[in-house]
């Protein structure tokens, strides 16, 4: 962690949290279709594969709760996941595939953009970025717009159990010199493996941290 470290107790209320019951609530292909506002919203952003529905699914410490495709472009709505009425989950469509038909990429780039600038309980995007890769020209376009629309959002690194600890390290830090000057960027990178754990325990106490923040909770 680079920012302020994060302690023991917010740890275990984040183990706490993320223990309750999640519950699937709506896949909304379009605006009219999202559910009511309720409680904050956490979105996860980033391109196909990057490993959104398995990062929500180690969060929540459940196998199933999002399904997980080797599909480049399964995701095509927003899936919303809630924790009673203070939290909510939202995994987005992917963005980058190359497979996907070019009217649904702008059906989907159309969704998430909407959501993004009209959701007023929407408190933070993780970008997820593929730590054996860095952030990519597409990467940055997408923080160019979450700058633009003042959205608050932290960078994720996922997949960092791939990577060797000097070469963890030096992405880390090559990430945090991307977002130093971007407006609307949480200064911390959050390095994660959702197959081994790491970092899960500290992205939990995040969220219990922006809760707090809020007021929520």
């Amino acid at each position: 962690m680079s920012e302020t470290e994060i302690s023991d107790d917010l740890i275990e209320a984040g183990r706490k949290l993320f223990a309750r019951e999640w519950q699937f609530i709506a896949a909304a292909p379009s605006i009219p279709t999202l559910p009511p506002m309720q409680g904050i919203e956490i979105a996860l952003a980033g391109r196909s594969n990057v490993g959104k529905s398995s990062l929500v699914n180690a969060l929540t410490g459940r196998k199933a709760l999002a399904r997980t495709s080797v599909t480049p472009g399964r995701t095509q709505e927003l899936i919303f996941f809630r924790l009673g009425p203070e939290l909510t989950l939202v995994d987005m469509p992917g963005y980058g595939f190359a497979k996907a038909p070019k009217d649904k990429v702008d059906a989907w780039t159309a969704l998430i953009h909407a959501y993004l600038r009209g959701r007023a309980n929407l408190a933070r995007v993780f970008v997820l970025i593929d730590s054996r890769h860095g952030l990519k020209p597409i990467d940055r376009e997408v923080l160019d717009g979450l700058d633009k629309a003042a959205v608050s959002y932290a960078v994720v690194l996922t997949k960092v159990d791939q990577l060797k600890p000097a070469a963890l390290e030096a992405r880390i830090t090559e990430t945090e010199a991307a977002l130093a000057r971007r407006p609307a960027a949480f200064p911390t990178v959050f390095a994660t493996s959702s197959r081994e754990g790491g970092g899960i325990a500290e992205l939990r106490a995040a969220v219990v941290r922006l809760m707090a923040e809020r007021g929520v909770g």
